[in-house]
């Protein structure tokens, strides 16, 4: 394998273990001396790039009696070979992808080994072994038809496989309202109950994550067997659904708080591309804690629009206080609560009327009303969070999306130009929620005690964020 070209050579001196790296090329050269190294611009999912090899080339796959070549690309992160390849299929002109279990619809590869990455056991030897063996099960890739030159057998054949598969398929999504809640614990019992209460929904799944902190309360579900209801500990019951809800938490007894947030983010990492995998339409509720944090990390690794990725963020806080201005104070105007979920949030008004159909505007607080939204505020901070409060909160998201409601909510969400907000970071901002995920409300200009409030949660949350391994 030639890895002298001053391109590529100049790229690998950049990875992180340049030494294994080229061991591993090396040997991958020997045994597929088909797959090419180059360079290339890779973009990632919140469009930042990076230069890094890729592996071009194709693998040979058995079916029913014939040998295809599959083309596929291997893109090497600059951590590799400690993190696995980002692998896709690589359809020429005359070819189509058949999405199932190993493949989605852009052609991006999803295998066991993948997802149990573990260098030295795993090598990308044994993934292109892996890919020969699975795509020989299920062939990803068909010749498109032209209805003239196609051989009738292998047509039939395809069709016949399409049959079936588009069955196994379709039974995942002939559910309209389908929501899956991935946790344990406290929480995720209470949210569970609550979308059964509050939704009409045709199945709920409740998978609990073993490695969670708050694990537990399953085992009742499973006793008495409430209807629609199904317990699960494998993630591939929850594909289809239309929202799912992550409330589990995997705190830790390190003493530092990033390492504390980084338990929770290596536990992400174990199930959130796959469930963005199962369910690629879905709106994704996360309610883990820090809950703005934990937004952004689920956004990164599960390649979701940020439309499709929101926290339950200050949605409660929201509820609780256009509640108190109306009843206590008669306003009769919806209020949210926006920014991090910390001391320095900050309440902000609508200047239209509650029962206005006129899409609400965010109104700087002004002589009259700011008094009223502060002591609204402060009438609300006695009132602490617990789990079936929280449940109830993203109940009504939930409720929101499924029956698209195009109801305004405060929830964590991709920040980055709001209000001149260049970093990238996720903050609790008015949203109107439905079918399609989240829409944000136009800015407006703050006052300078708020906007610096947010400023700082920018800031402290940008700090945080650049220290954890995503």
């Amino acid at each position: 394998m030639d890895l002298s070209s001053e391109k590529i050579h100049r790229t690998l001196s950049k990875y992180k273990f340049h030494d294994v790296a080229v061991e591993e090329l090396q040997k991958i050269h020997r045994i597929y001396p088909g797959m090419k190294p180059s360079t290339g611009t890779y973009t990632f999912s919140d469009s930042t790039q990076k230069d890094l090899i890729k592996l071009i080339g194709n693998i040979p796959v058995q079916y029913e009696g014939r040998s295809y070549n599959f083309p596929v690309l291997l893109w090497l992160l600059d951590s590799f070979p400690f993190t696995p390849p980002i692998c896709l299929l690589r359809p020429t002109a005359n070819m189509v992808i058949r999405e199932g279990k190993h493949v989605n619809a852009q052609g991006r590869i999803y295998l066991p080994g993948l997802h149990n990455w573990d260098h030295p056991k795993s090598s990308v030897v044994g993934l292109l072994n892996e890919m020969t063996a699975k795509f020989a099960e299920d062939p990803p890739l068909s010749t498109k038809s032209t209805g003239e030159d196609k051989d009738p057998q292998d047509l039939l054949a395809f069709v016949s496989n399409l049959q079936i598969n588009d069955g196994g398929s379709r039974s995942h999504h002939q559910l309209n309202n389908k929501v899956s809640v991935v946790g344990g614990g406290d929480l995720g019992m209470a949210t569970v109950m609550s979308i059964l209460s509050k939704c009409k929904v045709d199945k709920l799944v409740f998978i609990d994550v073993a490695e969670s902190s708050t694990k537990g309360g399953s085992t009742d579900l499973e006793i008495f067997s409430l209807p629609k209801v199904e317990v699960s500990r494998d993630f591939s019951a929850s594909a289809g659904s239309r929202v799912v809800v992550v409330t589990a938490n995997a705190w830790s007894s390190e003493q530092s708080y990033v390492s504390v947030v980084q338990t929770n983010v290596d536990l992400y990492r174990g199930f959130i591309p796959n469930l963005a995998r199962l369910s690629p339409n879905a709106v994704m509720i996360i309610a883990s804690q820090p809950v703005d944090l934990m937004s952004q990390v689920a956004w990164r690794q599960s390649g979701l629009p940020p439309t499709h990725v929101i926290g339950a963020g200050c949605n409660l806080d929201s509820e609780r206080l256009s509640h108190v201005l109306d009843i206590n104070l008669n306003t009769h105007r919806p209020a949210w609560v926006i920014g991090e979920l910390s001391d320095d949030k900050v309440p902000v008004m609508s200047n239209t009327q509650l029962s206005s159909s006129v899409q609400p505007e965010i109104a700087t607080g002004s002589a009259s009303t700011k008094p009223l939204l502060d002591r609204a505020f402060e009438m609300i901070k006695s009132r602490g969070q617990r789990s079936w409060s929280v449940g109830l909160s993203i109940a009504d998201i939930t409720n929101s999306v499924l029956l698209d409601k195009k109801k305004t909510h405060s929830v964590s969400t991709l920040a980055q130009g709001w209000c001149g907000i260049g970093s990238e970071v996720f903050l609790s901002l008015p949203c109107i929620m439905g079918a399609k995920g989240s829409t944000r409300l136009a800015g407006v200009f703050l006052g300078p005690e708020e906007d610096a409030k947010l400023r700082d949660s920018v800031s402290s949350l940008s700090n945080l964020m650049s220290q954890l391994r995503i």
